[in-house]
C-alpha cells in the first residue's frame, strides 16, 4: 500500500502506543488489578473487600469491612499473593495493605 492509503490504527493501538512512550504502560497493567479483583480472589472475598490503589512498588491497599475479616486476609495474604500475581508480564504486588472500610 502507498503511504496515501495507509490503514487507520485502531484506537486500543494508538493508546497502548501513547502509555508506552510516556512509560505508563506498566503501572496501567499493573493497575488492572483492581476491576479483576474479584474473578482474582473469589466472590466470598470480593464481597468483604474493595480495592482502592496500587502503588509503583507494588503495594496494594484493600478496604475491609471488619477487622475479623482483615485479621483472615493477613492469614491469607501469601496466597492472595500468588493469586494476584498469576498473570504473566505484570508488575507484581510485593505486598496487600489491609484498611478498615470506614462506614
Amino acid at each position: 500500500m502507498s503511504p496515501a492509503k495507509k490503514r487507520p490504527s485502531s484506537i486500543a493501538d494508538v493508546l497502548a502506543g501513547v502509555l508506552a512512550n510516556a512509560g505508563v504502560a506498566a503501572r496501567v497493567e499493573q493497575a488492572g488489578i483492581i476491576p479483576e479483583w474479584s474473578s482474582l480472589v473469589g466472590v466470598q472475598i470480593a464481597a468483604v473487600t474493595e480495592p482502592m490503589s496500587i502503588t509503583a512498588d507494588g503495594t496494594l491497599f484493600v478496604n475491609v469491612t471488619t477487622n475479623a475479616w482483615m485479621n483472615e486476609l493477613s492469614l491469607m495474604e501469601p496466597e492472595l499473593l500468588r493469586a494476584v500475581n498469576a498473570k504473566d508480564g505484570r508488575v507484581p504486588v510485593r505486598r496487600i495493605r489491609w484498611l478498615l472500610k470506614r462506614q
